[in-house]
């Protein structure tokens, strides 16, 4: 199966265009053809088979034959990682993140951030190829970068976790979180979180948490954290 994405479809109209980009790698990559059909969603958990009804390579129109809404999780993943000194990582944890299961991502700028501006349209595109990659309906969102302070100083259902690598009283990720139930946890930067944030975090009902025995990269905590989650879960 191969998953198209195009986030103007609605369930009530059923007739629609491909953009130019897309529909050349329809027509001329692919070779698909008039009566051919497509499994496409608009990343809001809906799932359209399509019937190709012009084989245009500049502008592909099809119409919907069926349609399903796919089920939600019980529970919703809230990722706050603070950007990468090289985009590259933080481009890799955004495909395995969106590949494994999360509903939201936020940059987060930290006391030892190195990097304060990320390439957010380059990275909606990461998420969306690895969202039709996985066979996932739902798109990720991915939030404006925001100050630390600022973060946590927000209201956030369900449990939340800040993970660092201060020698402090930390539990274990792993048997603290609960089952279908929503989950923040934050991430921070190659320098990790100061311990001014760490606090300001406890302060705020964040549970301070350890992701294992060994130091990990940031976007490694952020893939472990996002596994974890997952498995507890299943």
């Amino acid at each position: 199966m191969q998953l198209f994405y195009n986030p103007d479809i609605t369930e009530n109209y059923p007739d629609f265009s491909f953009p130019r980009e897309e529909s050349k790698h329809i027509i001329r990559v692919l070779r698909k053809k008039e009566g051919d059909t497509l499994n496409i969603t608009n990343g809001k958990g809906w799932l359209f088979i399509a019937k190709i009804i012009s084989a245009n390579p500049n502008n592909c129109k099809a119409s919907i034959i069926s349609k399903e809404l796919q089920p939600k999780r019980a529970y919703k993943v809230h990722l706050v990682v603070a950007p990468t000194k090289m985009n590259d990582r933080y481009e890799w944890f955004l495909e395995k993140a969106t590949e494994i299961g999360v509903d939201t991502i936020t940059p987060i700028i930290c006391d030892n951030s190195e990097r304060k501006i990320i390439k957010a349209e380059r990275f909606k595109k990461i998420i969306q190829s690895a969202m039709k990659q996985s066979l996932q309906c739902y798109l990720p969102q991915l939030n404006d970068t925001v100050p630390f302070k600022e973060l946590v100083n927000q209201d956030f259902k369900g449990q939340k976790f800040i993970a660092h690598c201060e020698e402090t009283d930390r539990k274990s990720l792993k048997k603290e979180l609960k089952a279908n139930q929503d989950i923040t946890i934050l991430i921070g930067p190659e320098g990790d979180f100061s311990v001014k944030e760490i606090t300001m975090a406890i302060d705020k009902e964040f549970i301070p948490v350890t992701l294992g025995l060994t130091r990990l990269r940031t976007e490694t905590a952020a893939i472990a954290a996002c596994h974890t989650i997952a498995l507890i879960n299943e």
